[in-house]
């Protein structure tokens, strides 16, 4: 679907029946921060495309488009703050592009604040914890800090700092809650454009879909969303862990997994799958996402003990600690297909000792006796994979998603 802008060079958007005025003018600021300029169109367009679809849609309650000029500007200022220290410290930002009458419960400073690198360290640590966002608007030709806000509306424009030089471009889904959709990660030189195409590769897993945010529901309560909660949780333990998602019926799993189990649990756990079977409107979705993500939580943590936790389909979790072997009758994974949702990625077929170290190929080794069964398996340095079983290739796909999760 073609978007065209405005013959007059203004965006408009629709939110709660009154319109957003958004100019596109030229920052007297000039950028130095080539990957901005290289990102910034890319970026404009993905942010029209997907208003225009959900406009269509009937959702009204959107955040305002940004300009490719505004996308620019505000990934060169964070990107040099990013260099920056304070008090020996780097910073770490989230940046929302919204007007606080658009936020909700804004902390609203008296006098605006320029956006400069200088002002982003000073008031980094204020809001370095996560869900906190400076809310960033415009006045003609100048953006300007507003204030903070933990609220914000969908498909706003956030960028977040990572780490120095590493800033992530991701949007809140347009309903409900979870995991924000990354757009872009920026490293340095290195783009990486999430390929939103990936969700029409045949056998892609439709967690990865989840993931992008384009294919499935983006509701906080859809099961999928659950598991890509669970991924971001294991991720941030940073002890890497391994998940095995096996069929809630038959039991033929155990066939590769070495016994005794250490940690086999009877009956199984069920928090989190009571809670995903229960409706929403009983407790108000405040109280069950908190009930959710402390649950999920608790379940993510199992997976930093040494072995792999196994979960079923329902989230009963199962055994935790558990030992992969190979099935009495498989044979040994000898190739995966390696892919990663990026712009520009070719997916190649190697050997899984090239993609990993022992986590990884017995995970690979788990989905290829097991082929209704699925593999997350985070490593310590943040990179993250899920294993599937592909029946138009007949071999496992290893699927990296670190640049889904940042």
């Amino acid at each position: 679907m073609e978007i065209k802008e405005p013959p007059n060079r203004k965006i408009y958007t629709v939110v709660n029946s009154f319109e957003i005025n958004t100019d596109i003018a030229e920052f007297i600021q000039p950028t130095t921060y080539a990957a901005a300029r290289s990102v910034a169109r890319t970026v404009e367009k993905h942010f029209l495309y997907h208003h225009g679809q959900v406009i269509a849609s009937n959702v009204l309650q959107l955040a305002p488009k940004p300009s490719a000029q505004i996308i620019e500007s505000i990934i060169d200022t964070t990107f040099w703050s990013s260099l920056r220290r304070e008090e020996g410290r780097s910073p770490k930002i989230s940046i929302a592009f919204l007007p606080p009458e658009m936020a909700g419960y804004p902390l609203v400073f008296e006098q605006r604040l320029p956006l400069s690198s200088r002002i982003l360290t000073k008031l980094a640590p204020a809001v370095e914890r996560s869900g906190i966002h400076l809310g960033v608007w415009h006045d003609g030709n100048e953006l300007y800090v507003w204030g903070t806000t933990r609220i914000i509306p969908g498909l706003c424009f956030v960028l977040e700092v990572v780490e120095p030089g590493m800033l992530v471009i991701k949007h809140r889904r347009v309903e409900g809650f979870g995991k924000f959709v990354n757009v872009a990660v920026l490293k340095g030189d290195q783009i990486k454009i999430i390929d939103e195409g990936t969700v029409k590769t045949p056998d892609c897993p439709k967690l990865v879909n989840s993931m992008i945010g384009i294919a499935t529901p983006s509701l906080w309560n859809d099961s999928l969303n659950i598991l890509v909660q669970m991924a971001v949780s294991i991720r941030n333990h940073g002890r890497g862990g391994t998940l095995l998602v096996v069929p809630e019926v038959g039991d033929g799993w155990h066939d590769s997994i070495i016994h005794p189990i250490t940690h086999s649990l009877s009956p199984s756990f069920s928090e989190l799958a009571m809670l995903n079977k229960q409706k929403v409107s009983e407790m108000g979705h405040s109280a069950w996402q908190d009930k959710v993500s402390s649950a999920i939580n608790n379940i993510a943590g199992l997976t930093a003990v040494d072995g792999a936790t196994i979960i079923n389909d329902q989230y009963e979790v199962l055994a935790f600690g558990a030992k992969i072997g190979r099935s009495a009758n498989g044979l040994p994974v000898e190739e995966i297909v390696l892919t990663e949702p990026i712009v520009g990625n070719v997916a190649s077929v190697v050997h899984p000792v090239q993609n990993g170290g022992t986590r990884h190929l017995s995970a690979a080794q788990f989905v290829h006796d097991q082929h209704k069964a699925i593999a997350l398996v985070a490593s310590q340095d943040g990179r993250f994979t899920i294993f599937s079983w592909s029946q138009c290739e007949q071999k496992v796909q290893a699927h990296r998603v670190d640049a889904l999760l940042l």
